[in-house]
């Protein structure tokens, strides 16, 4: 098992609690990051929104690809797994722009591909915003452009959505044979469109039974296309306390939920635009990605009973997310990772 986390571009992680003590800004991310590696963490990803969804949309948050840059320079054994929407970069320019981020990190970048779902961020941007099937359908040009562009001189290529004439681009990534692409999605477009054009699933909080379903599935698609193995990680909130009382304790204090707050609405946007499988509940709500649905809440010993299923499942990685996220992850790393 690897064992990842998000970086905390938007302030935290709980849609209920204004102020969880991990600012978005840079000496913190920065500190983070290089704590994180000392500890046992793989990796982070640095999830990408030009507005803030956790804190309200006027609250701070970093940029994704410029905060990227930054950790590759001073970070020294993270995979730096970094978010990007097709709709918002120009796929030639971005396999530039990543292509470098890669060379300063000594080859640790690798790629989370999302396909935008939130209307308002993208008009208030002047970004088209299309729905959700065409949405995909601009992911899966943009994937064989990106792609085309790593590996190919002189790559060409014309699609409904972008059009390349001869790329050249020097230097090529460092990693081979190109930088790991995750993604994540629910619907049958998305499982699709995954399955053969990426090397990673990544899945919201979820149960392990859920999750190996999942699992299998994606297998399944991947083996039909005469593609290789994939790997899979699932997001979860991890609450690591002495009691499974104090645990649970914890778990009320972050689900007291207040529909007035300032991420809702946005929230309500998430949920129509996604096609997401289940629905969703207001406790989820208040926890980014469905993360209390991993489970990963009690002693060390359960938690790491908790690992121990999603492993027996298929789970090759877990994003973690916690509040305070230093506190939180020294923890974890303390209790948990090493003999889990």
């Amino acid at each position: 098992m690897r064992y990842g986390f998000w970086l905390p571009v938007f302030g935290g992680w709980l849609r209920n609690v204004e102020d969880e003590g991990m600012p978005p800004t840079w000496e913190y991310v920065s500190q983070l990051a290089q704590r994180a590696e000392e500890i046992g963490y793989d990796l982070t990803l640095i999830a990408e929104l030009n507005l803030n969804d956790i804190k309200g949309v006027e609250a701070p948050s970093l940029d994704a690809w410029s905060t990227t840059a930054a950790l590759a320079a001073v970070t020294k054994k993270l995979e730096l797994m970094v978010a990007v929407r097709p709709t918002f970069h120009n796929p030639a320019l971005l396999a530039k722009q990543a292509a470098n981020i890669d060379h300063i990190s000594g080859g640790r970048l690798t790629l989370n591909v999302v396909s935008s779902w939130w209307a308002d961020e993208a008009t208030k941007y002047g970004i088209q915003f299309d729905q959700h099937d065409d949405r995909y359908a601009r992911t899966a040009e943009w994937l064989d452009v990106v792609n085309g562009c790593w590996s190919q001189q002189g790559f060409s290529y014309q699609g409904k959505y972008y059009r390349v004439d001869e790329n050249v681009l020097s230097p090529k990534p460092l990693s081979r044979p190109r930088p790991t692409l995750y993604a994540g999605g629910e619907s049958e477009t998305a499982k699709s469109l995954i399955a053969s054009k990426c090397d990673a699933y990544l899945m919201h909080g979820d149960d392990p039974a859920t999750v190996g379903r999942k699992i299998a599935d994606l297998k399944q698609r991947r083996e039909a296309l005469g593609l290789p193995p994939m790997t899979f990680g699932v997001a979860g909130y991890a609450i690591v306390r002495d009691s499974a009382e104090e645990a649970h304790k914890e778990v009320l204090r972050i689900t007291d939920v207040q529909q007035s707050a300032r991420g809702y609405a946005n929230y309500q946007q998430w949920i129509t635009g996604s096609k997401l499988e289940q629905k969703i509940s207001l406790e989820d709500y208040s926890v980014s990605n469905r993360g209390l649905r991993s489970g990963l809440v009690g002693t060390p010993e359960q938690v790491k009973t908790r690992l121990e299923e999603f492993a027996a499942v298929g789970v090759d990685l877990v994003l973690l997310q916690s509040s305070p996220q230093r506190e939180e992850m020294e923890r974890f790393a303390a209790q948990v990772i090493p003999s889990a």
